[in-house]
């Protein structure tokens, strides 16, 4: 099976943007894939018994993209941009839940690296690291977006410069300058707790 041109796939979201209900039909199967590799990652290591599975992540998302309203969606990256941050409010939504019916103790230190993987780390860290990512948000919007893209929604530092519009450089560089921020704010939030 050959994947759907950007084209393709920017064309029907601008068909169904407009109202052809049709065009959201053929747009299903092409996007599905796609979305389906973006939840597995995030999926991957988490703990035996996790209230979510990766196809139950992926169906969430697409009903939540489905029933947004009228989205004026731009592009496929736009597209998936959107899936990323959808991904990662319903995996924050399902930490602080069960956080809330834990009421565990402190947080853990969270790592970011190249090959990032929001699903390795307890639920706590998770809540934590969306903290410092709202935070992060106040002080520099693209920062916050850069990590947003590359460790929830999994995408290469290639494909965050498209969703953004930015160079590859700047996504580089950005993405280096949010993991050394939002770990010294983890680090801060991790000795304030102790």
């Amino acid at each position: 099976m050959t994947l759907p041109s950007t084209h393709e796939v920017t064309q029907l979201l601008k068909a169904w943007t407009a109202g052809d209900e049709q065009a959201l039909e053929k747009l299903t199967p092409l996007v599905y894939k796609e979305l389906h590799r973006v939840a597995r990652r995030c999926m991957v290591g988490q703990r035996p018994g996790h209230p979510l599975q990766t196809t139950e992540l992926v169906n969430e998302a697409y009903l939540r993209l489905v029933n947004c309203g009228q989205m004026n969606w731009q592009h496929r990256a736009h597209f998936f941009a959107m899936s990323a941050q959808l991904m990662r409010r319903i995996l924050i939504d399902v930490a602080r839940s069960r956080g809330y019916q834990k009421r565990g103790g402190g947080v853990l230190p969270l790592t970011l690296d190249e090959a990032p993987s929001v699903c390795s780390e307890p639920d706590r860290s998770l809540v934590a690291l969306d903290d410092a990512l709202k935070q992060l948000s106040t002080v520099d919007q693209r920062k916050s977006k850069v990590v947003e893209l590359r460790y929830f929604g999994g995408l290469s530092i290639k494909e965050t410069a498209e969703v953004l519009g930015v160079s590859v450089e700047t996504v580089v560089r950005d993405w280096r300058l949010a993991k050394i921020w939002l770990l010294r704010e983890l680090s801060e939030g991790n000795q304030g707790g102790a």
